[in-house]
């Protein structure tokens, strides 16, 4: 009888760092590493649940931290992987590509894993279910004032400042449900985020998924973070940025007055001119039916709640006042954290350093945690963006004790101060563009 040998498995394909960084192109292959493992996602992208855009932004890098970041079940995502995997980093290749901070990596590993254990990622129901109970209660508040105490200026002044409320806290409460950060499974995520985006707010996940989470993967990155994307066309932000449009003598705006016309089409213009629109554009080309089902759910609620109290032209004059201080609230809030932040090209820096180098705190108060949407730890929820909202200020002393020992920088500020950097960078951008457009 012959003897056996053991089967031999197909023998693995082995990459270099420089070989997967040439696969990062729109027109070849787009190759990612994530645990030394080499994957081909040139035609998942567009099959990517988190958006195609998101998943290139790392093709040609590591993407192990993002991967770990962003996905909840990861078990159930790596199965899914197996048809993407092509081979590995070679044995003689490092695990960090020479850009990235190595031991910064590894300890921030290490402070996931102790996150981890100290249930930091777990969420606490009853808290989520406070703040929408809170948000039913503001709502149902504004219409109340309008049927008690009639349509007279103030009655309605109020009714409209608690209606922005509702949308923006409603908006912060959404952001946590399309960051799968209250339920263990993301189907629950997904349900809790549609009913708040589409049927409170009026507004689709799909595009908020689709611009967030590119943010989330590289913050300030022009090209990439889709929130910096008036950069060139209306503000000249950053220092790097700004000087290179000087020098290409480009001039799309009078750059070096953005801080002034900031208050005009900035913070008062964004929703109401801007996105109340192209929300609609959005779901009809991209023919996300379910998302605009979501959303005339909303409009025919507020529709029929508040035109028979008002009239057609009251309900929208009122509903054009909401989105006015709405708008005002969310752009301060959602910009004071970025702006005056480094904002450059992706140089493709480890996860830690992308991230707070893009990222700044404010102080944490009862009324800021409230007012923000506990997006004044900023950092925080970008280190972990699936991390629950109450565990923030928990993970803070241990993310500074990390940027203490590596020297860098952690921005914490107050409120106040941190809405009036907003302005100053925009300052100081605008007389960079202008030196470098007069004098290089």
């Amino acid at each position: 009888m012959a003897s056996e040998t053991p089967a031999q498995g197909p023998t693995p394909r082995y990459f270099t760092w420089d070989e997967v960084a040439q696969r990062s192109g729109r027109d070849k292959e787009r190759w990612l590493v994530i645990d030394r493992k080499v994957y081909n996602i040139s035609e998942f992208t567009r099959q990517h649940p988190g958006g195609s855009r998101v998943i290139s932004h790392y093709a040609g890098q590591d993407a192990t931290d993002p991967f770990v970041a962003f996905h909840i079940n990861k078990g159930l995502v790596r199965k899914y992987m197996n048809s993407l995997l092509i081979g590995e980093l070679s044995p003689e290749q490092p695990s960090f590509e020479p850009t990235k901070n190595k031991e910064l990596t590894e300890e921030f590993r290490e402070l996931q894993a102790t996150v981890e254990r100290m249930g930091l990622m777990k969420a606490n129901p009853v808290f989520f279910l406070l703040h929408l109970l809170h948000i039913l209660l503001l709502d149902a508040a504004a219409w109340l004032t309008l049927w008690l105490c009639g349509t007279s200026f103030l009655p309605l002044l109020l009714c409209a400042v608690l209606l922005s409320t509702v949308q923006a806290q409603a908006g912060w409460l959404q952001h946590d449900f399309g960051h799968l950060s209250v339920f263990s499974t993301s189907t629950w995520n997904h349900l809790l985020h549609h009913f708040v985006i589409g049927h409170l707010k009026g507004a689709p996940a799909s595009w908020w998924n689709h611009l967030h989470f590119q943010h989330h993967a590289k913050p300030n990155c022009f090209r990439k973070d889709p929130d910096i994307n008036m950069h060139p066309f209306f503000f000249a932000l950053g220092k790097i940025l700004s000087v290179e449009l000087g020098k290409q003598k480009k001039k799309y705006m009078p750059y070096n007055h953005q801080h002034r016309y900031f208050f005009l089409i900035g913070p008062p213009a964004l929703l109401p001119l801007y996105f109340q629109w192209y929300i609609f554009y959005f779901v009809i080309q991209r023919k996300k039916w379910v998302d605009l089902a979501w959303m005339i759910s909303f409009y025919v609620r507020i529709f029929l709640t508040y035109v028979p109290l008002l009239g057609l032209k009251g309900f929208l004059g009122l509903f054009f006042m909401v989105r006015f201080l709405e708008s005002n609230w969310f752009v301060w809030v959602t910009q004071m954290n970025h702006i005056p932040m480094h904002i450059d090209y992706d140089r493709n820096v480890d996860w830690v350093s992308t991230q707070l180098q893009a990222t700044c705190n404010v102080h944490k108060s009862a009324f800021n945690d409230w007012f923000s949407g506990h997006l004044n730890f900023q950092i925080e929820h970008h280190l972990f963006p699936t991390m629950p909202r109450h565990s923030y200020h928990r993970v803070a002393p241990l993310v500074q004790s990390l940027c203490a020992k590596h020297g860098i920088e952690y921005q914490s500020k107050p409120l106040f101060s941190a809405f009036a950097d907003i302005v100053h960078s925009l300052r100081e951008s605008g007389q960079l563009w202008l030196d470098a457009y007069l004098h290089q």
